[in-house]
């Protein structure tokens, strides 16, 4: 017997499974774990079973769910429809038939209920694609989208949607009654098979019938509803077994397995779980984390493709700032595992001080009618145009979004090279999100300043060196999982009344662990309306992505108009070796950008286009970005957290007075300290003309170009900083 719950159908059973089951929905690690084949049977329960055992077994009944939903599996495939089946603790999946026999779902033994409007017509395969065990599994509802949902497993993250919102709540409030009624507990002993002779005898039963003057037609219908039950109960008993057996299968080398054939602790702690805390993700919520948010894209765990992301970078809780690294994905460093954990439990600050002054104003025109024309990096501005970061450390906000190098390595790895050169395209345009409404410059950095970056969290370590003053130079290196990004910039900057006009001169370098390289330099950035009009910038210009394989890129930054609806636009596309377009993208620089099969070149939004995918989406904006507008990533860079100080050379920014100094709202400092440090700025001309050079980078001799000569993070562990100049120190005039 089935029933059927649609969108548009009643809501009086969800309701009750809600309002029953509602408040134990904090906790979601659902447990399903069944007497396994081989345990002894349970023993039936008498006629006078009570009513909280009846009314365990009706529950238990009622959660037999089965309906199709939306599953996401690639970005070639997108979304697609599976059929989906919760029973006694585990949720399978299925694919599904578009013909053949039969007239819907597989008949199934007990009450089954049907979750979907578009159920009658669906045929699933009789081999599952997937199984989930509940009881090592969370889930949690989309707060951006009423109808999707996600289902946290240690081997995968399923992203599923419904057809409507009351279906959600439906598979919502099925699986918070599965949890209610599959409590957790361990199952020990073998895995054997199934006999499929197995037999019960009704003869005892005749006897005593006989003993009670039943006539024979009342006994043989009695004894056909025992061995009806006795056939049900064994087909959902090898159901049960073949399931399990399945789910032990996928996982087998995802644990890993003690001499006793257990889950030991250390492959549970790696994996996210602990024996205290059944997984990061095990509360139910309506809500979800930021990582889940803005990675809905990115999780891909078709069964018909291999899965290119280990899930365990993806257990990140909603309350944790950081998320577990992946031993498997060329995580950086040397460091033990102890020393990656504790690494990982660092909370960033989420907020700039409170600034202890309040700020003056100051006339921009006496500034600006003395500059017109003269090199930026030479003028001498108050702290009023800064904000308390560093050019070094703007160059590790580029790489916020490190996570699309991550990826680009993983599709490579599978021969992906279109969606690899697509995901590096992203990576280069995003690094331009975080500057819509940031009027203030960085700190100009001095001759040898450094900066280093260890977010174990991001799997990334970077590191900066300013390596000339005139012309000024930064070098930067940074190591991601199973990539390197590296190269020099070279910023020219001019004043033009209105507007400023910075051109960064230099080349930015991935190259990934397969050999696989791209090379790409930034476009022209303009501010505008300096004296009149609201501040803005524009990037405008012309990317070239240069692969040294199969692929290409040209990007297209459009140059703002005065009558523009549509400013911020990028376009571009990938095109192989013989000049042939194999992919076309889309987007804005502030907000996201797309990709499809069918050319962009008169579209003005991925909203025109049928079937645009997502390459990438900028995060959400910082709680509290002060006027700087700095993301909540920039908030971050000149944090000195617990422990650091000691670590760093001084000659890292985050030392710099006049910036701390400005950071910490203390102006009248700051300014004092900035034109001090610039006076000895001034000397740097001439200690580079006297053969100094940068302590971390070399230059190559071929294209005069910059490259990270190792040793840094070497010399950190060790804490030997002899040589390193006090560059923020007091000094003499000569």
């Amino acid at each position: 017997m089935t029933q059927s719950t649609s969108g548009g159908g009643s809501g009086h059973g969800r309701g009750q499974w809600y309002g029953q089951y509602h408040h134990h929905s904090a906790l979601c690690c659902i447990s399903g774990a069944p007497p396994l084949p081989g345990d002894a049977p349970p023993t039936p329960e008498p006629a006078t079973a009570t009513a909280p055992a009846q009314a365990q077994g009706a529950a238990a009944a009622a959660v037999a769910v089965e309906g199709v939903l939306h599953k996401w599996t690639n970005y070639g495939r997108g979304w697609r429809e599976r059929w989906f089946s919760l029973r006694d603790g585990v949720l399978s999946y299925s694919k599904i038939r578009a013909g053949g026999p039969g007239g819907g779902p597989p008949d199934e033994d007990g009450e089954v209920r049907l979750i979907g409007a578009r159920i009658g017509g669906a045929r699933r395969t009789d081999k599952p694609a997937g199984v989930v065990s509940l009881k090592v599994s969370a889930f949690r509802e989309s707060k951006s989208d009423d109808k999707r949902f996600y289902i946290f497993s240690p081997t995968k993250t399923l992203h599923l949607k419904t057809d409507s919102k009351d279906d959600r709540v439906a598979w919502i409030e099925a699986l918070i009654l599965a949890r209610s009624v599959y409590s957790l507990r361990s199952v020990s002993g073998r895995v054997t098979f199934v006999q499929s002779d197995v037999s019960i005898s009704t003869a005892r039963l005749r006897d005593r019938m006989h003993q009670e003057g039943l006539n024979e037609n009342l006994i043989e219908e009695c004894e056909q509803i025992i061995l009806s039950e006795f056939s049900s109960y064994r087909k959902q008993l090898k159901r049960r077994y073949e399931d399990y057996l399945s789910l032990f299968g996928s996982c087998r080398h995802h644990f890993e397995e003690g001499k006793d054939g257990n889950i030991t602790q250390e492959g549970l702690t790696r994996n996210g779980f602990s024996s205290s805390r059944h997984g990061n993700f095990s509360e139910y919520s309506t809500t979800e984390s930021d990582e889940c948010e803005k990675n809905d894209d990115c999780e891909l765990t078709c069964e018909d493709e291999p899965t290119f992301f280990d899930s365990v970078d993806q257990f990140v809780g909603s309350d944790n700032s950081s998320s577990t690294m992946s031993s498997g994905q060329g995580a950086v460093g040397t460091q033990n595992q102890d020393s990656n954990n504790m690494l990982l439990q660092i909370r960033r600050r989420t907020r700039l001080p409170e600034p202890t002054e309040k700020e003056k104003g100051i006339s921009l025109w006496s500034i600006i009618k003395d500059s017109v024309g003269k090199d930026l990096t030479r003028v001498c501005l108050p702290v009023y145009f800064n904000e308390p970061l560093s050019s070094l450390q703007k160059c590790f906000e580029d790489l916020e979004y490190s996570y699309l190098l991550d990826q680009a390595y993983q599709y490579g790895k599978v021969g992906n090279s279109i969606m690899r050169i697509l995901k590096v395209a992203a990576f280069a345009v995003s690094g331009y999100a975080s500057s819509v409404a940031r009027p203030c410059k960085p700190f100009n950095p001095l001759l040898g300043e450094t900066y280093e970056a260890d977010y174990p969290d991001k799997g990334v370590r970077f590191f900066a060196e300013k390596v000339s003053h005139h012309p000024m130079l930064i070098a930067c290196h940074c190591e991601g999982k199973g990539w390197k990004f590296w190269g020099d910039s070279n910023l020219k900057s001019k004043f033009w009344g209105q507007s400023i006009q910075v051109d960064p001169v230099g080349t930015l370098t991935v190259e990934f662990d397969d050999g696989e390289i791209f090379q790409w330099s930034k476009v022209t950035t303009t501010i505008h309306n300096l004296i009149l009009g609201k501040l803005y910038c524009s990037h405008h210009g012309t990317m070239y992505i240069k692969g040294n394989r199969q692929y290409s890129c040209k990007l297209k930054f459009k140059e703002p108009s005065l009558l523009d609806r549509n400013p911020h636009l990028v376009q571009g596309f990938v095109e192989d070796n013989g000049g042939n377009k194999a992919s076309f993208l889309i987007g804005k620089w502030d907000e996201s950008m797309y990709y499809s099969n069918l050319d962009t070149s008169r579209a003005k939004s991925a909203d025109q286009l049928q079937g645009a995918s997502l390459l990438w989406e900028k995060n959400k904006p910082a709680p509290d970005p002060t006027r700087y507008n700095l993301s909540s990533f920039a908030i971050t860079l000149n944090e000195l957290t617990p422990g650091l100080q000691e670590k760093l050379p001084p000659t890292d920014s985050r030392l710099r007075p006049d910036q701390c100094h400005l950071e910490n709202g203390e102006y009248e400092k700051a300014n004092g300290e900035k034109l001090r440090l610039e006076r000895r700025q001034r000397m740097s001309t001439k200690l580079q003309d006297n053969g100094w050079k940068p302590r971390w980078f070399e230059q190559d001799s071929e294209d005069g170009t910059y490259r990270f000569k190792g040793g840094y993070w070497e010399t950190r562990d060790e804490g030997r900083w002899d040589g390193c100049l006090d560059i923020f120190g007091e000094f003499a005039e000569t």
